[in-house]
């Protein structure tokens, strides 16, 4: 895979370089609530910028319906983008249309434009290869190099990620070669003992990674939403807490497999619950009570893991050489749910190990609840890519950087 490195000592002075980022930040409104992905092409960007390159910066932002929509603009990314680079970013109101082609156009040596949403147009996420080619062919026409930067859509196969660089001569960004360089730290050359700690909502989202973690951590903490499946499993009352039941088969085959390999698969032993989903908006008090996971009350819904729970997940992090975490461990937007999560990402800032926060809401949660980043090891700026890398899985805008 030809690193940017490597493109810019070949020289990039008044070439048009395509950097595919990732700036699908969260919004309220305009606002922009998290600005971590936009941060983090801003080196890429930037190296190629003081190199001469004329750069046109594309991304994707939510799920548009393949047609211009207001809600889903790149526009207050693109300004954002231009805060952090210290220098004004031009915006073109479309992806391949008049206004991209003539923005590019006007581009001098070390400019920088945004182009609209490429999700703004059908071809971009097409199943049908004859659409999104033809897409990537009206892209490829805006530039003379591609630079993959967007590490957070990897996996997806869309014209932006898959297609394009088969058009241009292509290179990995610095965002996207060091998330492979920290990726292959957790699956070829682990440092033991390797801890896993995994939460969110659903299991069924979790399911592929536990398959290959089973083989490969040495210990695996389980948190969020997810857990109830598992509490479940191991015949608890979860009251109304949420469950995948249609998992109940896959989860007591991992449990009972985790025996067998000596893999420590550490469950909640205590739960903080209420009768209702908390009020994210407002965050009126939600009074939350502490209880065993085995006595989840039948009228009470888990909504965090517990305080002994936080404390074990710490002490099961102290001794490791390594951990991974992807997912909260309870609804942290609010905080009478959010003790949950903050321990255990207290815990992997205290711990001396290579630690990796896995994109997603886990890095979301890292900044919302006001953990200095550079305390940990690395943050990933994709979950879903992250997790199909450990999964095995060939990531298909990674495929397409290699040469």
């Amino acid at each position: 895979m030809k690193t940017i490195d490597e493109l810019l000592a070949e020289g990039v002075g008044g070439k048009r370089v395509f950097v595919r980022a990732d700036l699908n930040v969260p919004l309220d409104g305009t606002e922009i609530t998290d600005d971590g992905r936009i941060r983090a092409v801003v080196p890429t960007v930037k190296a190629l910028a003081e190199a001469g390159a004329r750069v046109v910066v594309a991304s994707h932002l939510g799920r548009p319906k393949g047609a211009p929509d207001p809600a889903f603009s790149l526009a207050p990314a693109a300004a954002r983008l231009g805060e952090l680079l210290g220098t004004d970013v031009e915006f073109a109101t479309d992806t391949v249309g008049e206004s991209a082609r003539t923005t590019v156009a006007a581009l001098t040596d070390g400019q920088v434009a945004v182009i609209e949403n490429l999700r703004f147009n059908p071809g971009e996420t097409s199943k049908d290869d004859a659409e999104r080619g033809a897409f990537a062919d009206q892209l490829a026409a805006l530039a003379d190099v591609y630079v993959g930067d967007g590490f957070g859509a990897v996996h997806r196969r869309h014209a932006s990620v898959y297609d394009l660089p088969a058009r241009l001569p292509h290179a990995a960004g610095h965002l996207i070669a060091n998330e492979v360089t920290v990726l292959k730290k957790l699956t070829e050359d682990v440092q033991r003992p390797y801890v896993v700690a995994l939460g969110g909502a659903k299991v069924s989202d979790k399911l592929a990674v536990i398959d290959q973690l089973l083989g490969k951590a040495d210990r695996i903490l389980i948190g969020g939403g997810m857990a109830y499946t598992f509490l479940k499993a191991k015949g608890y009352e979860i009251g109304t807490s949420l469950l995948q039941e249609d998992q109940l088969p896959a989860v007591t085959e991992y449990i009972e497999r985790a025996e067998k390999t000596g893999v420590e698969l550490v469950l909640p032993v205590d739960a903080l619950v209420a009768p209702a989903f908390p009020d994210l908006k407002t965050k009126a008090p939600a009074h939350p009570t502490a209880v065993a996971a085995d006595a989840i009350p039948a009228d009470q819904q888990g909504l965090d893991i517990g305080p002994e729970t936080g404390t074990l997940y710490a002490s099961k992090i102290t001794d490791a050489a390594t951990v991974f975490w992807n997912g909260p461990m309870g609804v942290f937007e609010h905080p009478d749910f959010a003790e949950g999560t903050k321990a255990v990402a207290q815990a992997l800032v205290d711990s001396k190990a290579f630690t990796v926060v896995g994109g997603g809401d886990s890095a979301a949660a890292v900044r919302i609840l006001g953990f200095d980043e550079t305390a940990f090891g690395h943050i990933s700026t994709g979950g879903g890519a992250s997790l199909e890398y450990l999964e095995g899985k060939t990531l298909p805008g990674l495929a397409a950087l290699e040469d």
